[in-house]
């Protein structure tokens, strides 16, 4: 932009949830832990072939839902993301939501059940394919799903981790992105099976970093410092860290024909792009 470009207003930041589901690797390992990744379809209008947590925009399916949980209530949650007590409700709802419906992941159990009991979280969630279907498809409200199969959500199998908000020059869309983490819960299995991604599967964080840095992928910088993050860390480490979350909102400037990410490790990841070969933004 140059100085006789009109100013332009940024684009309304639409909140969003994205989870971070992490496992122990394999026992004997010293690899710590590993995460689920989708690289989203080639045809995508943002962000296209992009590695991805399973996640997305809170939507009205979020906002003001009669929806039962256990574990840390909404007021907690909105003390660490330092937001309010309903946009924290509605981030929890969407993340626990986005996870079932784009990894088959459920961080749900029985309600009535004491947390600590045998099976006091949902085992197999195959079972709700159909389910899982219909959300996806917005004929199914998660508050609908939820209490219909007599379920409640587990709050206490999340935890806040991040705040990333698109820079203010993208002119595409805006998200104010809350990332949490979650373990898998034992007994399920993690999928690709939704028509973002064409590719999904577990990874240890070093190694998609390595894999940005050879040119394997492509990783945008919110993505790149949450790997970096969990690098070495186990699932215990990980569950065990308390946070007070503080938004991130990187720069976004013109270099030449091609735009730049401008954030606190922004020197680290720019190598790392640039070895993998040139990445032009937007993609």
């Amino acid at each position: 932009m140059n100085s006789t470009d009109p100013v332009q207003e940024p684009l309304p930041a639409r909140p969003a949830a994205t989870v971070m589901l992490v496992r122990d690797a394999e026992a004997g390992s010293k690899a710590g832990l590993s995460l689920f990744l989708m690289r989203r379809h080639a045809r995508m209008e943002f962000a296209p072939g992009v590695i991805v947590f399973p996640g997305g925009g809170v939507d009205d399916r979020d906002r003001n839902a009669e929806i039962a949980w256990v574990g840390p209530p909404p007021k907690w949650w909105a003390q660490r993301f330092g937001i309010e007590t309903d946009l924290a409700t509605a981030l929890v709802c969407a993340a626990a939501r986005e996870t079932f419906e784009e990894s088959g992941v459920l961080f749900a159990g029985p309600a009535g059940q004491d947390v600590s009991a045998p099976h006091s979280i949902v085992g197999d969630a195959s079972v709700y394919s159909d389910a899982r279907r219909a959300l996806a498809d917005h004929t199914l409200s998660f508050a609908d799903f939820l209490q219909t199969e007599k379920l409640v959500l587990r709050s206490d199998l999340l935890r806040p981790w991040a705040n990333w908000v698109t820079p203010e020059a993208e002119r595409t869309r805006r998200y104010d992105t809350y990332f949490f983490v979650g373990a898998l819960p034992e007994g399920q299995r993690a999928d690709g099976d939704n028509t973002e991604s064409d590719r999904a599967g577990w990874a240890l964080p070093q190694d998609a970093i390595d894999d940005f840095e050879a040119g394997r992928n492509v990783l945008l910088p919110p993505t790149w410092t949450q790997l970096d993050s969990l690098v070495g860390r186990t699932v215990a480490e990980v569950m065990a860290v308390e946070r007070q979350i503080a938004p991130v909102q990187p720069i976004l400037e013109k270099r030449g024909d091609n735009w730049v990410f401008e954030f606190f490790d922004s020197d680290r990841y720019h190598r790392a792009r640039e070895a993998g070969g040139a990445m032009h933004w937007p993609l």
